[in-house]
């Protein structure tokens, strides 16, 4: 079974997350959007035509996403089928946030992991 493909993106907490994204804009270059964040595109042996995104995005200091986690980051994987996935994860033991949300941006799941970072789990739409 294939579990995760690729980084989805890296979230994280920042003091003003607009002036961030400026400084990043302005000295390396990062394409930041109305939304706070950039989306840098990508190809990989998953995905041979270059479908899909990495996201950078930072979140306000007092952002309640990453809950129960403490930590001031959370990173988002790419994985194949996130339903399956999960169920193989509790199998595992692996700490799973019960919930799962499902829209036009795909499936997105979550678990604890042993020192208590929240990893986001992602199944991109198809043809992401």
């Amino acid at each position: 079974m294939t579990r995760v493909t690729g980084i989805g993106g890296v979230f994280f907490k920042a003091k003003d997350p607009k002036a961030l994204g400026a400084w990043y804009k302005k000295h390396l270059g990062f394409d930041v959007q109305e939304w706070g964040g950039a989306a840098f595109a990508w190809k990989g042996p998953h995905n041979p035509e270059g479908v899909g995104t990495t996201i950078w995005s930072p979140f306000k200091a007092d952002s309640d996403y990453f809950a129960p986690s403490t930590a001031p980051f959370m990173i988002n994987l790419r994985v194949a089928d996130l339903h399956a996935l999960l169920k193989v994860l509790r199998s595992e033991g692996v700490n799973v946030v019960d919930k799962v949300d499902e829209s036009e941006y795909g499936k997105f799941g979550w678990v604890i992991d042993p020192e208590g970072n929240k990893l986001e789990l992602w199944q991109p739409p198809e043809g992401q």
